[in-house]
């Protein structure tokens, strides 16, 4: 088995680690979450949050993958044995993100393409769901969609090209030119954008605080659960990632400058998305609340109504699809990576054949996306992963290591020895009490939610066969993974 890649530097890694907490959800879920939830005063508990859930959790991932310098699965073996399975699960949860995630950047790269000229027209609702998807009822799937396919699998050869040429020299060279690239271009969106009339109306929506909202319990949730997806935690990427760390590096100020990278993009795009929609909203004499949308709606339904009204329209959504290409990208290398790892390390094959067989296997599936009923699958598929896969992954994962293992204290040890900020009891405390605490409220919600209303109106059983089950089949598949014992010589690094 041939020596543990490395970064080649410590920007290396973090560029790859804030690529991948920077994904499609910093754009079009946070400005939206930030608003419903009382715009200037949401802040708070989502500063909160991050301080005492986001970092610590990224700082628990980063020592774990550094000191047992292992992909997610054989980290926690190494922790406990009948923690394997942890491991598998979140690896597991990543494949099945990775089955979708690239057919929205698909839809970005035809977007990038239809907004010269505006190609979509005037009704851009029903381009996209008629015209572009051909969506179909739920649960009838229909015929491929070649607008979609083609661009999926060119998604899927920029991914094996730069996944098959390892971290220093595939990802790692990947992100230093994607991510400043992103920043520059989602800079000059936002100054594009503040020059629009009607912006600073937006952006002061955006701002102003709802300071009722503070007590609500649901606006806490809601800036617990902004936190925790949009930094890639319980995904086992960052345990993944930050295997590849060189011993002397610095775990705690990573984790800090990772967090806070991630909460400053979401601060950047809520401030241009919402002088978009201050725009929108003086050319449709609309009020800002009635045309703030957040998700699929707001970047392929309601953006291109907006550009259709802008001076240069062309321009705008050539840089703004390329930014959500951009962004998609960055972190479809992360989540892909998680399982590459793991199989390359499990089966002791070669990285190019781990490449092959897991990201192979990745691109059939995300097929079932690209056909008329795909939207609806995603939609779906999407809902069940995050919420009954990665909360509950990350539950887990804070309990076991805390409550079972009892590992903070050697955690905190090894990433102090390393790190010039030292973690204190707030650490432990925020790991072992806070996060299971918040995590475990969520998922009480989450269950009393869904098992009262049919998610989206679906169907019962398309929601059954496509949400619960592929939720629940991860588990048990990354249990049944764990029969086999790893290879007797291991990955040294």
């Amino acid at each position: 088995m041939e020596q543990r890649s490395q970064w080649g530097s410590r920007m290396g890694f973090l560029l790859a680690a804030i690529g991948s907490a920077v994904g499609l959800g910093n754009i079009w879920r946070f400005p939206a979450t930030a608003y419903e939830n009382g715009g200037g005063a949401f802040f708070i508990p989502y500063l909160f949050a991050l301080l005492t859930a986001g970092i610590p959790l990224l700082i628990m991932e980063y020592t774990i993958g550094h000191k047992y310098r292992s992909s997610s699965p054989r980290s926690f073996s190494k922790i406990s044995k009948g923690m394997e399975w942890i491991g598998w699960w979140q690896v597991l949860i990543s494949f099945v993100i990775s089955t979708y995630y690239p057919i929205i950047i698909a839809w970005a790269i035809m977007y990038t393409y239809y907004s010269i000229g505006t190609k979509w027209g005037d009704d851009t609702t029903n381009f996209f769901v008629t015209d572009f998807l051909s969506l179909s009822d739920p649960g009838v799937f229909g015929s491929i969609v070649p607008n979609v396919m083609i661009p999926l699998l060119i998604v899927w050869l920029v991914a094996f090209i730069i996944l098959g040429k390892g971290i220093k020299k595939g990802i790692e060279v990947a992100n230093r030119i994607f991510i400043p690239t992103l920043l520059i271009v989602f800079i000059f969106i936002v100054i594009r954008a503040l020059t629009l009339p009607g912006a600073l109306d937006g952006v002061d929506a955006f701002f102003k605080p709802d300071w009722s909202k503070i007590m609500d319990g649901s606006v806490w949730v809601a800036a617990y659960g902004q936190i925790f997806f949009s930094l890639s935690i319980a995904f086992a990427i960052m345990i993944t990632y930050s295997s590849y760390l060189p011993k002397k590096s610095d775990i705690t100020n990573n984790a800090f400058i990772t967090g806070f990278a991630n909460s400053s993009f979401e601060l950047l795009a809520g401030i241009g998305v919402f002088a978009v929609l201050g725009f929108m909203a003086l050319q449709t004499s609309q009020p800002i609340d009635e045309v703030v949308k957040g998700g699929v709606g707001l970047a392929f339904m309601a953006f291109p109504e907006i550009i259709n009204q802008m001076p240069a329209a062309s321009l705008f959504g050539v840089l703004f699809f390329a930014s959500l290409v951009l962004a998609g990208i960055s972190s479809m290398i992360s989540i892909s990576e998680t399982y590459i790892s793991a199989v390359q390390e499990k089966f002791s094959i070669s990285r190019k054949m781990a490449v092959a067989f897991g990201g192979g296997l990745a691109c059939i599936f995300s097929l079932f996306y690209a056909n008329q009923g795909g939207l609806n699958l995603l939609d779906t598929v999407d809902y069940f992963i995050n919420n009954y896969g990665v909360a509950l992954a990350g539950l887990f994962e804070v309990v076991a290591i805390a409550w079972f293992a009892r590992s903070l204290k050697d955690l905190q040890n090894h990433a102090d020895a390393v790190s010039d900020i030292k973690l204190g009891v707030w650490w432990r405390f925020c790991l072992s009490v806070v996060t299971p605490v918040v995590l475990g409220y969520m998922m009480l919600q989450n269950l009393k939610t869904d098992l009262s209303r049919a998610y989206e109106g679906y169907p019962i059983e398309f929601l059954f066969s496509y949400g619960w089950v592929v939720a629940i089949a991860v588990m048990f598949l990354g249990t049944l993974i764990t029969l086999k014992k790893w290879p007797s010589k291991e990955n040294q690094s």
